[in-house]
């Protein structure tokens, strides 16, 4: 048996309003054995908290304690395995760790050593500078980060040649309050959808017009979309937190358009910063809309894309069939190779530019040259048709990669040359930062679609018929 302490403790007692609070004092008591514990109390880790109730008994007033909360009784052997298991837990996750993290380090350095097929151009046989072209007015390249948005880099850097063609004046432009509009109508599109309808941040270039007409444009310096003090764009975290807010509202069936765009718009104005309502430009408080039409003096709807693939008839209109064409836009004008290639040579010679959605995951780019070109092991320039361009389209080879803008043209060693104004990464590597000298054949085997204005087309729409 063992014997009771003495305890300080709370003295709730009995009197006419029933049991109370009597307040502090220490009681001590015998305690005989209780049945299944027997020999010395085993010891516990720290004092036992102990809320100590008592009643008077007799006329002497004695004090009687009659229950007790006290900390609950942790059996020490119980506790030791307890304990042991969690060790045990502790040393596995320690271990997996150590795994999971060596498998990381190890796909880390497969990745930084990972090796792609290169191909190289003889300096000859390449344009030497920016000035062996003809070029469109273009303000200089920017880059475009960690973002899949070089969609907008191109097209609205198209949009600022554009405005210096129509008014002389250089404006640089937002492309970021594109991207803004754009991933609310994603998120409205893949509601409506339920789901059947593609995420992430790639798109078209003529999203960027479809944007304008719907909700004007701004000028750089109103809306730059980076809130932060680090000005390079990063939309990892947007990318990853709009795709899985969806994945849940799609898993959960959610299929409220406002509730959930309400919700994209909570992280696009954490990411981006929400694209003001109205801002001032050379001294005079305006909108959106105004800017564009009365400053950019932009008509979205005069810019066309076309496009040249044996999927569907020539001359007429249809979707352009790709991922990123998630909107599933139906206008672009099909037509055939030779006069696809001969709308690109000429619109640049003519003095307007153009963006192009091209295939970018080939041996014949060379970002240390800055060069585009199909090598003879590929495919010789001369087989190079509408059929070569079509299976490669068929089977995958050639997919919808990039985009970038087209401000120059030049003839060298028997070649045209198209330079392009590039947004992406790998174009910083090379002497001519920013941009690419592009081949006549590269153009014909791996352009997809152009964008450029109606008047630089006149005679391809004109085979169109009315519209």
């Amino acid at each position: 048996m063992w014997t009771g302490r003495h305890r300080q403790g709370l003295l709730l007692g009995w009197d006419r309003l029933g049991w109370g609070l009597l307040g502090w004092g220490l009681l001590g008591c015998e305690r005989p054995t209780d049945g299944w514990r027997t020999g010395p109390r085993p010891k516990t880790t720290g004092a036992p908290t102990v809320v100590t109730i008592a009643t008077t008994v007799g006329d002497a007033g004695r004090r009687v304690e009659v229950a007790r909360y006290e900390t609950r009784y942790r059996y020490p052997v119980l506790e030791e395995l307890r304990k042991r298991d969690r060790d045990w837990q502790a040393q596995q996750d320690e271990e997996t760790g150590q795994i999971r993290k060596a498998q990381k380090e190890k796909k880390e350095q497969d990745r930084l050593a990972q090796k792609v097929l290169q191909s190289s151009l003889p300096e000859a046989g390449r344009p030497r500078s920016l000035d062996d072209f003809t070029q469109v007015f273009h303000h200089p390249p920017i880059s475009q980060f960690m973002t899949g948005t070089c969609w907008a880099f191109a097209t609205t850097s198209l949009l600022e040649s554009e405005v210096f063609r129509l008014t002389k004046r250089k404006i640089k432009l937002s492309q970021m309050a594109t991207v803004y509009w754009e991933y609310l109508a994603k998120a409205d599109r893949f509601v409506s959808e339920r789901g059947d309808s593609q995420l992430g941040p790639g798109s078209q270039p003529n999203a960027v017009t479809r944007m304008w007409k719907s909700h004007g444009a701004w000028p750089l310096a109103a809306y730059r979309g980076v809130p932060g003090d680090d000005p390079r764009h990063d939309h990892q975290r947007l990318a990853r937190e709009v795709t899985g807010l969806l994945g849940a509202a799609q898993d959960k069936g959610l299929w409220n358009e406002g509730a959930v765009r309400s919700l994209v718009e909570v992280l696009l104005d954490r990411h981006l910063g929400r694209p003001p309502a109205s801002f001032e430009f050379e001294g005079t408080k305006t909108t959106p809309t105004a800017f564009l039409k009365d400053v950019l003096k932009i008509e979205p709807d005069d810019y066309v894309s076309t496009m040249s693939t044996l999927a569907v008839p020539f001359f007429t209109t249809a979707e352009f069939d790709v991922p990123d064409n998630w909107w599933r836009d139906d206008s672009y004008h099909n037509v055939p190779l030779e006069m696809f290639y001969q709308a690109i040579k000429d619109a640049l010679r003519a003095g307007y530019s153009l963006t192009i959605a091209l295939d970018v995951s080939e041996p014949g780019k060379d970002p240390m040259a800055d060069v585009m070109f199909v090598p003879d092991y590929d495919i010789p320039p001369g087989r190079i048709d509408q059929l070569a361009r079509e299976y490669r389209f068929a089977h995958r080879i050639t997919t919808d990669d990039h985009g970038v803008h087209l401000v120059g043209y030049a003839e060298h060693d028997g070649h045209d040359w198209f330079l392009a104004k590039d947004s992406g990464r790998s174009s910083r590597r090379g002497k001519h930062v920013g941009y690419y000298f592009i081949r006549d054949d590269y153009i014909r085997l791996k352009v997809l679609t152009f964008t450029v204005h109606r008047d630089a087309v006149k005679g391809l729409l004109a085979k169109f018929g009315p519209e």
